[in-house]
Order: structure tokens, then sequence, then C-alpha cells
């Protein structure tokens, strides 16, 4: 299994790598399903906040791959985005070559889209490259495109993180403004998409330096081989060295493609055509499709364990039978041969009630007033009485009307008290006359006493 990362992204295998991180497909234990992980490798000051940065930007929209959720573990930090399995341009570029034009059209319509929202963000991407642009795996069908990596995007009136003649990017997409030091701005990205295109369109990596080089001199050229004549206009009017020479938005871009879209042939008879195929590859041992195989397992287990009975394990144990009333009964009684087993008391007076406490093992018997009398002291025929008689003390009551006695040798209920508790005995009449003369005697000297004062 992969290494868990905040108790939450179980990392499966590297897919991809970057300038300052790791790309992983992981697993979501919380969503239940993959990821992509961007792995924070350098922990520097000027890294962080980049990463911060990143992980901050929010745009929700179709041919965008923005982060979606972040999350930190000790001295390490990732942010999660959408799995996208297709690959990147260069990778397509690499299957194909050059594509044909109509193919290249309708890539270029969903980039200027997906620029676009983030322009409308206030975002300028600076990196708009074939590798930061990805592809879902749709096959022959529809490709579909996410603009990615957005590590050094920033918004427009930020202060930038780097010195003012440091130039951010990657080499050979750079807009001719950028290498004089200008400030970004939303026409720089739209020049790189002028070189993303070219490159669709002829199969290798144009020579940025040597098309400034070409228009500053000569003007806008004619369309190179390959690409018809409408596509091209387009095409040259994000190349143009001069910022406002260009297209002001990505919106009026996608406006300008539309109308050129229109006068393109359709594919060919004999071309073949562009599939998109899965880039990522199987995944590794341990993990399948619903996640890690040891946890999809303990999961079920877990599961079925709540699903079960609690006497299902037990051959022993009955299950509980239901009543109609909502309220268990006592479960039925086992066989006779079981020697552990000790029968459960049925209630008495409603299925409500608890079963009665078990007797002691050995009660003193009782004795019911419905046998034949014996004088006080005397056993029972067959019996002893539970404790010898006392002057002035009887036998106990029979219990309440409803409640009989077992049979001899049955284990009895517990001993009652005595329905009354006896009187002693008074003072004998030769003691009790006196004392009574002696106290009326006091009584009289003491009337007298009072009246003399």
């Amino acid at each position: 299994m992969g290494e868990v990362f905040a108790g939450r992204y179980e990392l499966a295998d590297p897919i991809g790598r970057g300038g300052v991180g790791a790309v992983w497909r992981a697993w979501d234990h919380r969503r239940r399903r993959y990821v992509a992980a961007k792995v924070l490798q350098q922990s520097d000051a000027h890294t962080l906040l980049r990463f911060v940065r990143e992980q901050a930007l929010r745009i929700d929209h179709p041919h965008v791959l923005a982060p979606a959720s972040w999350a930190a573990d000790d001295d390490q930090v990732l942010f999660t985005m959408d799995l996208v399995g297709g690959g990147s341009l260069a990778h397509l570029i690499g299957d194909y070559g050059a594509l044909p034009s109509h193919f290249v059209a309708l890539l270029l319509d969903q980039l200027l889209a997906g620029l676009a929202a983030v322009h409308a963000e206030g975002v300028i991407h600076r990196d708009i490259k074939p590798a930061n642009i990805l592809l879902e795996a749709t096959g022959s069908g529809r490709p579909h495109l996410r603009l990615s990596d957005f590590g050094i995007s920033m918004r427009q009136g930020e202060p930038r993180l780097t010195e003012t003649n440091y130039v951010v990017g990657t080499p050979g997409y750079f807009a001719p403004e950028q290498l004089l030091g200008a400030e970004p701005d939303f026409t720089a990205d739209l020049f790189a998409v002028g070189l993303v295109a070219l490159y669709l369109l002829q199969g290798r990596k144009p020579d940025s330096q040597a098309l400034v080089e070409h228009f500053a001199a000569h003007g806008t050229p004619s369309a190179p081989e390959g690409i018809p004549e409408p596509l091209w206009q387009v095409v040259a009017t994000l190349l143009q060295p001069d910022p406002q020479a260009r297209f002001r938005t990505a919106t009026g871009a996608r406006k300008a493609l539309a109308s050129a879209s229109e006068l393109l042939p359709g594919p060919g008879a004999e071309e073949e055509p562009v599939e998109v195929f899965d880039q990522i590859g199987p995944l590794p041992p341990g993990f399948g499709p619903d996640g890690p195989e040891a946890k999809a397992s303990e999961a079920a287990d877990q599961a079925q364990a709540q699903t079960q009975t609690p006497g299902a394990t037990n051959p022993a144990a009955a299950p509980e039978r239901p009543s109609t009333d909502g309220f268990p009964l006592a479960p039925p009684a086992p066989p006779a041969q079981d020697p552990t087993f000790v029968p459960a008391q049925a209630p008495t007076a409603s299925v409500h009630q608890p079963a009665p406490t078990a007797p002691p093992a050995a009660p003193a018997p009782v004795y019911a007033d419905t046998r034949p009398y014996t004088a006080p002291g005397q056993p029972h025929p067959g019996q002893q009485p539970p404790f010898p008689a006392q002057p002035g003390y009887g036998y106990p009551q029979a219990p309440p009307q409803g409640y009989g006695y077992p049979p001899p040798g049955s284990p009895a209920p517990y001993p009652q008290a005595p329905a009354a508790t006896p009187t002693r005995p008074g003072p004998s009449p030769k003691i009790a006359v006196p004392v009574l003369l002696v106290a009326l005697v006091c009584l009289a000297v003491g009337f007298w006493a009072l009246t003399q004062t």
C-alpha cells in the first residue's frame, strides 16, 4: 500500500514531474475516487508562496484543470486536481505528428475558451505550452482539452515574486515583451497560444525568435505549407510581435477562429482518425478500481459483519424472535443435551417486564398454611422448618393469591417475614402496683410544694 497523506490521500504511483513537485495518482478516501496529487518537493519560503497562490486558484470550467483541495502533513504539502488520463498535447504530437487543420481548430477553440475563463478571473497563466495542456482519454471521440499547471500564474496587479529583469516561464514560449522585462499581461498568454497552434499544425516546436525577427523585418509571412489560409490568419494575428497588433482578448480570438473554421475543409476519406489514448497506464499492485484492495476488503468485511445477526457466529445461540409489539421475545429453549445452557424464565405479567432473577442454589423451604397443621416447633412430615419455633412466632404467611408453592424437592422462593412483630409481656402486678403508688405520691408532693410558694 502507498503512503497515506494527511490521513486522506493514499499515494499510488507517480504520473508526472514538474519544476517544484511530483504529480501522483492518489486515492481520496473521503470522496472515494482517484485524483491527481501534486506533492511539493521543496519547502523554502519562495516555493511555499507560489504553492499558496496556485492552490488558492479556484476556476470551475470544463477546459480548465485548477486545484480542487489541498492538505499539509508535517513538512509536506500537496494539492489535488481531477485525474486526466489522456496525456498532454506533447504526447499527442509524439503519436501522430502534425494534426489535421480541423482537429487543430477544435483544440484551439477549447484552449481559448479555458483561457478566457482564466483571464476573466484576472489571472495570467504565464506558462502556456503543450506539456501543460492535457487531454481526457476520449479515444476516437470528440477531444476534450484541459489547461493546467498554474504554478507561476499571477493575478494582474499582484506583486511579482521575481526581480524585474528575471523572466519566468518556459524558453521558446516567451512573448517578445517578456524578454524585454515588461509587466505580465493577458496578451503574452495569447502569443503562447499562437506558438502552440503552430506546433500542432507542423508537428514540431517552432522557433519563436526566428518568427519574431521575420515578422519585424518582413511583416506577416504567407501561410506555411499545409496550413489553410483562414486558419493561418488567426494564428498569425496571435503571433504578432507587437502586443497592440494581437488579439486583445481570448474571446476575440475565439470569435475570429469560429469564422475561419467555417472555411476549413472537413476530414478526408483517407485521413487517419486521431485517437486520444490513456497515457497513465494500469494501477500498481495493491490498488483496484475501487481503491486500495486491502482497504476495500476490510471495508467489505466490516459491512458484512454489521449485517450478520448476533447469534449467526455461534451455533448454540438462537436468533431473537420478533414480537408483534416490537419487543423481542425470549429465545427458544436449546436442545436438552447442551449442559451450558441456562433457561430463561418467561415473564409473568408482560413481555415488557425483565425476567426475574434466579433464586439461590439451595434456599430454605417454606411451608404454607394450607398444609395440615402441626404444633409450633414440630416439623411437617418429611420436611424441616426454616428455623426453630420461638414463643410468639409462627410460620410465615402464605404468598399472595395466584402464586403457589413448587412441589417438594424443587427450588422455592425466598421466605417472607412474619406477618406481625410479637409484643413483649409487661411487668407483673406485684411490681407494677407499688411503682404506680410511688409515682402518685411524688406527684402529690410536687403539687403541694407549688402551692407553698
